[in-house]
């Protein structure tokens, strides 16, 4: 597994399209991330249909045709420097297959930033258009909106990447040592979802691969591990990162099913690296080549995220 393509950092006055890919987006929520980017002098537009219900599905931020076509006119927009997703929810899994491939690819690299369901667009966008994008923080995310390590975190990566080149664990080695390969990952039971899809990641091999997760209770995260073990996706990985796993049971537990499902593995796994669903996340470029430390509890990027 290679590097993947990095997109240009962002300056100001660069111009930001806000999407919602996934689910319903509240607008004073919107609002006040609008305001956020404002501040750090970028010009954000919102799609047209951010704002929308689906007629009978409350779990998705209006039709799959509308949603698609929103990214898709984004992406392709040469005005349009960034992508950034309002929030996460449900949904974007059912846009893969609507969008033209072929096109984004033509339009070239840009910044493209979300996570949680936005883990099957990473996916895509790095199967599909060999592109570098950032897990990181959304436009109307709560955790965002009231966090300032978070905000200043995904700022610096988007303008300065050089200066977060190195993310920094508060946890201990699960098992220790250190790894080279190449970021990939997200929310791991969208991860399990992907199997068998089309264009899906035939697997993490040559990866460090970041996992975390919301709300899961530890044998449905068990579940999820095991299939990705068993559809042999874990095969040739270089090395684990565990970000946050809000909801998901006692530390103790998460920890003993970690080292059950990924100890055999015989790489190294660091666990607690801040990203994902928690209070001041940090931002992950996926697509990078990097070095996991996991007794140092450091990811160190070899090159900035962004050129």
């Amino acid at each position: 597994m290679n590097g993947l393509t990095r997109p240009a950092r962002l300056g100001p006055g660069a111009r930001v399209a806000v999407v919602a890919p996934s689910g319903p987006v509240p607008e004073e929520r919107l609002q006040a991330g609008l305001d956020v980017l404002r501040g750090w002098d970028l010009d954000p537009v919102v799609a047209p249909h951010v704002l929308d219900r689906h007629g009978t599905l409350d779990h998705l931020a209006g039709d799959d045709a509308d949603r698609a076509a929103d990214l898709q006119a984004a992406w392709c927009d040469p005005a349009v420097d960034a992508v950034l997703c309002a929030r996460g929810g449900y949904g974007a899994q059912r846009l893969v297959d609507l969008l033209d491939w072929d096109a984004m690819r033509a339009a070239g690299p840009k910044v493209f930033v979300g996570f949680s369901d936005i883990t099957a667009l990473h996916e895509a966008f790095a199967v599909r258009l060999g592109l570098v994008t950032l897990h990181g923080p959304m436009a109307a995310g709560v955790d965002f909106l009231k966090n300032a390590r978070a905000q200043e975190h995904l700022r610096a990566t988007l303008f300065a990447p050089e200066t977060v080149r190195q993310i920094v664990s508060d946890g201990t080695p699960l098992v220790p040592g250190r790894a080279q390969g190449v970021t990939l990952g997200g929310c791991l039971s969208l991860l399990a979802a992907e199997l068998g899809t089309p264009g899906a990641r035939p697997g993490a091999r040559g990866g460090l691969l970041c996992l975390e997760d919301v709300a899961e209770e530890p044998y449905r995260l068990d579940r999820c591990l095991t299939q990705l073990l068993r559809a042999g996706w874990l095969e040739g990985v270089q090395g684990v990162l565990l970000g946050s796993w809000v909801g998901c049971g006692p530390a103790d537990q998460l920890r003993a099913l970690f080292l059950d499902r990924l100890g055999g593995l015989g790489v190294p796994v660091a666990e607690d690296f801040g990203f994902g669903h928690c209070v001041a996340a940090l931002t992950v470029p996926f697509g990078v080549t990097a070095e996991l430390d996991a007794d140092a509890g450091t990811l160190t990027l070899d090159q900035p995220a962004l050129r």
